[in-house]
Formats: C-alpha cells, sequence, structure tokens
C-alpha cells in the first residue's frame, strides 16, 4: 500500500507539471508498452511469486528455519534497508558486466527521467536481482518480519523517487537533510546519462559508491540520457540479445564497471 501511495504522489506530481506532462506526451508507444508492462510485472507479479513460488522453495529447502530468526525490530529494519542495500549495489554493479549487460540494457533505453520508467526491464531480468530472492528468505526467517517489510516498502518508494524527476534543489532544506547520504534523482540521472555508466550503482545509500569509488556527483544534469538500440519491442521485452547498440556497448559498459 505504500509503495503505491507513493507512486501515485509521483505520478500526480509529474502530470500537473507541464514541462514533465510533455514529455510524457511524447513517449512512443513501444516505451509506453514497455513502462506499463514493467511496472505490471514488478509491481504484481513478482511480489506475488515472493510469498508464493519461492517463499515455498525456502519451506521445502530449510523446513526447520521457518520463523527461527528472532531480531530486534530496528536490526530487522536495518537488514531490509542497509545491508540487503550493499547486497543490491554488487549486484547492479554485476548487472553492467559484459556478461549481463544485455539482461539490464533495456532499463537504460529510458530517454527521460520518469516515475512510470522506473521498472522498464526485459522481464525475466527480475530473476537476476537479488530483491526477489533475499527478500522471499528474510520474511520467511524472521519471526517477525514486520519491520523488515516496512524496510523493503520504504525501499521501494525510493527507487520509484530515485526514477522521478521530483528533485528537491539545492539550496532546500531537505537536499540539505539528505543528500551526503541518499540517492537521489540528480544522482541516479548521472548513472543514466548517456556515455556515462560506472557511476551511482547504489539504491538507498552514497556510501556504497563512495567506498567503493563508483560515486559522481555533478551540479548541472546530464546532456542526454538513456541507450539507443535497434531491438524490437518483443526483442526488449523477451531475448534482448543482437541488434546494434549505439553509444556504448556491452565492452564499453564492462571495463566502466571494473
Amino acid at each position: 500500500m505504500g509503495v503505491f501511495f507513493a507512486f501515485t504522489i509521483l505520478l500526480t506530481l509529474t502530470v500537473t507539471n507541464k514541462q514533465q506532462f510533455a514529455t510524457l506526451l511524447k513517449k512512443s508507444r513501444s516505451d509506453w508498452i514497455l513502462d506499463t508492462v514493467g511496472l505490471c510485472f514488478q509491481g504484481i507479479v513478482i511480489p506475488l511469486l515472493q510469498i508464493t513460488v519461492v517463499y515455498q522453495i525456502y519451506n521445502y529447502l530449510l523446513p526447520n528455519y521457518h520463523q527461527g530468526w528472532i531480531l530486534p525490530p530496528l536490526i530487522a529494519f536495518l537488514l531490509s534497508f542497509v545491508f540487503v542495500d550493499y547486497l543490491y549495489y554488487w549486484n547492479h554493479r554485476l548487472l553492467h558486466s559484459r556478461w549481463l549487460w544485455r539482461l539490464h540494457l533495456v532499463h537504460h533505453t529510458v530517454t527521460e527521467m520518469q516515475v512510470l520508467g522506473t521498472s522498464r526491464n526485459t522481464l525475466w531480468t527480475s530473476f537476476f536481482i537479488i530483491y526477489l530472492w533475499v527478500h522471499a528468505l528474510f520474511i520467511y526467517l524472521l519471526q517477525d518480519p514486520t519491520l523488515y517489510i516496512a524496510g523493503v516498502t520504504l525501499t521501494c518508494g525510493l527507487d520509484l523517487w530515485r526514477h522521478s524527476a521530483i528533485a528537491p534543489t539545492r539550496n532546500s532544506l531537505l537536499y540539505r537533510l539528505i543528500s551526503n547520504w541518499l540517492i537521489l534523482p540528480q544522482d541516479h540521472a548521472w548513472h543514466h546519462a548517456r556515455g556515462v555508466v560506472a557511476c551511482n550503482y547504489g539504491a538507498n545509500f552514497k556510501l556504497w559508491d563512495k567506498l567503493h569509488g563508483t560515486y559522481y556527483e555533478c551540479e548541472k544534469a546530464p546532456d542526454e540520457l538513456g541507450v539507443r538500440c535497434s531491438l524490437s519491442i518483443y526483442r526488449k521485452l523477451f531475448f534482448p540479445f543482437g541488434g546494434k547498440v549505439l553509444f556504448f556497448n556491452a565492452l564499453a559498459v564492462s571495463e566502466a564497471a571494473r
């Protein structure tokens, strides 16, 4: 419910902004399909798989560990919001390697920072993102996963915000309070910048990028966003191999991400 509420707020702010609404009207039919299918898949199918199939896999593999972890609520929250965030940082870098880049390529075809493009991806890429597996595991293990799930919800909300153009200005109180530690939309925009791919892999925290030398900050926004490729919409959704990728290719991404 919290994620849907965040999505609704961000979408409302987008459509009520004349400039951002104009970019929505310019979206191609294939982009609308990619974004709508991606949001439905990530927002409905993946959570259902987590609480059914993946949860039952752990029930089969770890029958004696169900609700066996008793953690203080704060630790359960930090497990989700901080520890899993660090795991995702490396997961994200791996998706930019020469081995997995094509599975992540479609996400980088967004040319505008918009909340609707948050889940644009080849559908089965979700199975290579740790959230599907790790969240189900910890929810299975924890005796009380309430605060863990709260951390998941907050992470999802920040993910939607990070991909939007609803960014705090540099002289605002909000920017001063959170800019030193949270990845902001303007930070993530540089991750999507055309030709600039080896930076800002973090989801929640800037700490991981700063720690591993992949953080990049710039006062101005990128000139252009997104990868241009010749893949059909069918290939983007199901088989993102072949075709021509302009501006940078899998090898360039791999070299930059080392």
